[in-house]
């Protein structure tokens, strides 16, 4: 009799994923489900063709409403998942130094990055942890440790999330909560290329960025996406308040030399 693999991948049975409408969110969901998961996502949009499943249902809503996060609730609790876990991903960037922002265009990032990610914890956490404790996967950004020029306002959001993650895995730790933080550099996705697209030069702005990465190349969002099944599954029960850097080796080095600037490499 063959014996049992010592390796496991076992994820969540029911998954809770926010901004599945697109980007990063969408390739978590497809993933998730690709994988036999029941997940619930959220999202203003409706949810993409791509995610069209018996095991998907998509609830459409504000992240930054506690009504949204009550229906969601409510369903879990409907579907009596035994396991659940938590993945927030829905995020809005807007390209502006901080004179740019209003107070008005301030709260609204916050409200979408931030206090949709806490509302998401407060709605979700108490079922969590009435089934012995759960995963929860926080979508910071690099953005949340390294500034970057004319996303002042994004990168204080994201700093917020980061830090609510870390610090809800420190309080819920001995009720089974794991909360991680993945923070992914530039993707070939919404945000990027929100930011790409307000550049004087967009076709100028991707190779640039593109040359910055030591692979030469702007991450896929799949690619990320896998990383946050892996702070899901099993094989990461040893990781609780950490941070997985998702963005192709970009922050390891202060600078990526390539040839062009006449180096030895």
């Amino acid at each position: 009799m063959a014996e049992e693999p010592l390796f496991t991948n076992v994820l969540p049975e029911l998954v809770v994923v926010s901004g599945t409408a697109s980007g990063l969110g969408t390739k978590i969901a497809h993933l998730l489900v690709a994988s036999g998961v029941r997940t619930v996502g959220v999202d203003l949009a409706p949810a993409p063709s791509e995610l069209s499943s018996e095991l998907y249902t998509h609830v459409r809503g504000d992240v930054s409403l506690e009504e949204t996060w009550s229906d969601i609730a409510r369903s879990v609790t409907a579907i009596d998942p035994g396991t659940l876990g938590l993945v927030t991903s829905a995020a809005m960037l807007n390209v502006g130094t901080v004179l740019e922002f209003d107070k008005a265009a301030m709260e609204k990032t916050m409200s979408v990055n931030f206090i949709g990610t806490a509302l998401a914890f407060r709605a979700l956490l108490p079922l969590m942890i009435a089934r012995g404790g759960g995963p929860i996967v926080a979508v910071a950004s690099i953005d949340a440790t390294f500034a970057e020029q004319q996303l002042a306002i994004y990168a204080a959001s994201k700093g917020a999330v980061r830090q609510l993650t870390r610090t809800v895995a420190m309080d819920h730790a001995r009720q089974g909560i794991r909360a991680n933080v993945l923070s992914p550099g530039p993707m070939l996705a919404g945000l990027f290329e929100r930011h790409m697209k307000s550049a004087a030069d967009p076709d100028r702005f991707l190779a640039t960025r593109a040359n910055r990465q030591p692979s030469g190349r702007i991450l896929d969002p799949g690619e990320v996406a896998r990383a946050a099944l892996f702070l899901l599954c099993d094989a990461s029960t040893a990781l609780n308040g950490a941070e997985i850097v998702a963005d192709g080796g970009l922050t390891t080095s202060f600078d990526f030399r390539t040839g062009s600037e006449g180096a030895s490499v």
